[in-house]
């Protein structure tokens, strides 16, 4: 399942897979229980597809910072707990991203990204970037159209 069907419900804990969409709004299904949640278009919501981390140069789009959380614990959930202390946060978070925005990027953020990256291993949600299965078909698209002339 991709990040784009994964959401974060403002006022509600963990995250939601995307069941349906209704006229005044969505459906949801909690990953961390189960349980169904029905949410109208005035709720807060967020697409993990969409959200990105400010760094000094750039924002880092969310799923690959998760990718950076995967390749540093080996694909096992994370070496730091969520409620851990604020420096214990980003010293971790500084490993993952060295150059994320100190001043835009708060505790809370952190957070909430080490949460949803347990969350979504917990679901078996761990394939976060496509751009290995790209890149592995872009030769094979070139393969082909040198074939052809």
């Amino acid at each position: 399942m991709a990040l784009d069907k994964i959401l974060s419900i403002g006022g509600k804990p963990g995250l939601y897979k995307l069941l349906t969409q209704t006229r005044g709004g969505f459906v949801g299904e909690s990953l961390l229980d189960g349980k169904r949640v029905t949410v109208g278009l005035r709720s807060n919501v967020s697409v993990l597809s969409e959200i990105a981390i400010y760094t000094l140069e750039e924002e880092v789009p969310l799923k690959e910072v998760f990718q950076k959380i995967k390749e540093k614990e080996n694909g096992n959930k994370t070496s730091v707990s969520h409620k851990a202390d604020k420096i214990e946060l980003e010293e971790y978070f500084f490993e993952v991203l060295p150059n994320y925005d100190e001043d835009r990027v708060y505790a809370s953020d952190i957070k909430k990204i080490i949460q949803w990256y347990n969350i979504l291993l917990d679901n078996n949600i761990t394939e976060f970037v496509e751009v290995e299965a790209k890149e592995e078909e872009a030769p094979a698209a070139a393969d082909a159209s040198a074939e052809e002339e």
